[in-house]
């Protein structure tokens, strides 16, 4: 057993009751280090500092782990779907035991455990620990966030290889891309984007959902292309329809994309939909066929399709554009597969569902813009991003440019709200959100650094001449922004994207060889 002070939690225990006020934690510093001392009424940091420390996870790893899961939020102590509670989803059901575990490891009542953030977050590093224990990594190992990757893939409980892997794929992005999260009592969490290199060890040979597993099992579903597959488990549905296809059911998972997925192929958890929707990028995968009937609206099984959600019905940051714009595809396809009337009659929430008894996907669910797009057949319509120049914004100015900020902002989990062309107090706080987590001057308006950050943001391929795609195009928009002129955006790496790299690499201080590499991506990440 792993051994622990107490003292500091419980002279603190009521705390996090309060209210708190906004507090940024340092960015860009290494995965181990603990950012700058928060401001004293910053006590979920303060939680994750101390959790981090005393179990040497590193502190920023522990926050994209809690992210993942709830995007911070404890829900009151409030069971997820699988069973987990608080911030770091410990869980408690005839599978998982991991709050169990916890209280095992800590000395913490399982009470406290469940509703008190603070003792949870320590939880949920004491459980990591034991993983990374296991798995024998010593002290300098623990302090390489990439080395926890196989503990990250334990953490999220899957007894399938491949979710396992899409679970900690999924953390190490948000390491990647960085995060900023404000949590229910108003207190702001911030991890910084970084360069991560996870040590996948044994996943590193598990095909992730969307690559061919087998020559007998491909990965990809054949009843909507764009969807990945991975089965939900013979015993959480039933085979062949007993009626006609006539509704789509809207849920709301009550839990995490991968955690979903993998609660479907848990032998006991007698539940499962036909589709899960990842909430940061609109993702898709299918868990059960269309022609057989998956088990998510009771009396409405027969005769529906269920598409869930990932999130939370009392936490609308979950419910995204990327989501929104990936479901009203996937049902404007089913409406139009199935001859399903594209209306509120027959597309509806789970609460809607005669002899139900949940509320999802509840009043933050936006079904007004979400018909829109369903019948407009907007959903699958890309937002414009290529522009000749990119104008500075701020509070109050409207159209194409602010749709195309709203949607990156949606896209790397800040959440602006609806992609409505109109800068108002939501896209202004998300873009303070923004520029906070890449340490520019967090003033609302997007000038050239903003949009150079923001435009760049995502993975870092090694780009150069006969290069080319969506990462060209990507760097091609960066550059228009950093350098104040026209690089024209056509997704081919020529002589002019290289002239352009050249010149910016020279601008910034950089090696000067007219290869987008890593030093080149992070300077444009950072809006340099």
């Amino acid at each position: 057993m792993l051994r622990r002070f107490t003292a500091w939690r419980r002279a603190g225990t009521s705390v996090l009751g309060g209210l708190a006020v906004a507090a940024l934690v340092a960015t860009g510093q290494p995965a181990g280090a603990a950012p700058a001392d928060p401001a004293p009424r910053a006590p979920m940091n303060r939680a994750f500092e101390r959790a981090a420390d005393e179990f040497q996870v590193p502190r920023d790893l522990l926050v994209a782990v809690g992210y993942g899961e709830t995007h911070l939020d404890g829900h009151g102590g409030e069971p997820s779907h699988a069973g987990g509670y608080g911030v770091m989803h410990l869980v408690s059901n005839p599978e998982r035991r991991t709050l169990e575990k916890a209280a095992e490891l800590t000395g913490e009542p399982a009470a406290d455990l469940r509703k008190d953030t603070a003792a949870n977050i320590l939880g949920g590093a004491a459980v990591l620990r034991s993983y990374a224990d296991e798995l024998g990594l010593d002290a300098a190992d623990r302090r390489d966030a990439d080395a926890w990757y196989p503990a990250v893939a334990r953490y999220g409980g899957a007894d399938d290889d491949r979710t396992a892997r899409l679970y900690a794929d999924t953390v190490y992005d948000f390491l990647e891309d960085g995060f900023s999260a404000l949590t229910p009592a108003g207190e702001r969490v911030t991890v910084g984007p970084r360069e991560t290199e996870p040590e996948r060890g044994r996943y590193a040979k598990v095909p992730p959902p969307g690559a061919p597993a087998s020559a007998e099992a491909g990965t990809l579903s054949t009843d909507y292309p764009p969807a990945r597959w991975v089965a939900a488990h013979s015993s959480n549905y039933t085979p062949g329809r007993s009626s006609a296809i006539t509704h789509v059911v809207v849920h709301v998972t009550q839990g995490s994309y991968a955690g979903s997925i993998s609660w479907f192929q848990n032998p006991s958890s007698n539940v499962s939909a036909h589709y899960v929707i990842r909430s940061s990028d609109g993702e898709v995968t299918q868990t059960v066929r269309d022609r057989d009937t998956a088990w998510h609206a009771k009396s409405g099984n027969p005769y529906s399709i269920g598409l869930e959600h990932e999130g939370y019905v009392d936490n609308p940051s979950w419910f995204t554009d990327a989501m929104y714009r990936s479901s009203a595809a996937l049902t404007r396809h089913l409406c139009d597969r199935y001859g399903i009337p594209k209306d509120r009659s027959h597309i509806v929430g789970h609460v809607e569902v005669p002899g139900n008894d949940h509320t999802d996907p509840g009043p933050n669910w936006n079904w007004t813009y979400y018909m829109q797009l369903v019948r407009d057949g907007d959903a699958t319509a890309p937002v414009q991003l290529d522009f000749t120049s990119y104008s500075t914004l701020r509070s109050g100015s409207t159209g194409a440019q602010v749709k195309a900020v709203q949607h990156l902002l949606n896209q790397r989990g800040f959440d602006a709200g609806t992609v409505d062309g109109v800068f108002g107090p939501g896209t202004e706080s998300a873009v303070r959100a923004f520029q906070s987590s890449r340490s520019l001057t967090a003033d609302g308006v997007v000038g050239s650094r903003t949009w150079t950050a923001l435009l760049s943001a995502g993975t870092k391929p090694v780009l150069k001449r006969g290069s080319s795609g969506a990462d060209v195009e990507r760097l091609q928009r960066s550059l228009t922004a950093a350098l104040g002129r026209t690089v024209g955006i056509d997704g081919a790496f020529g002589p002019n994207t290289e002239t352009a790299v050249r010149d910016y690499q020279s601008s910034r201080g950089l090696a000067v060889d007219g290869i987008a590499g890593s030093g080149t991506w992070g300077a444009l990440q950072a809006g340099r």
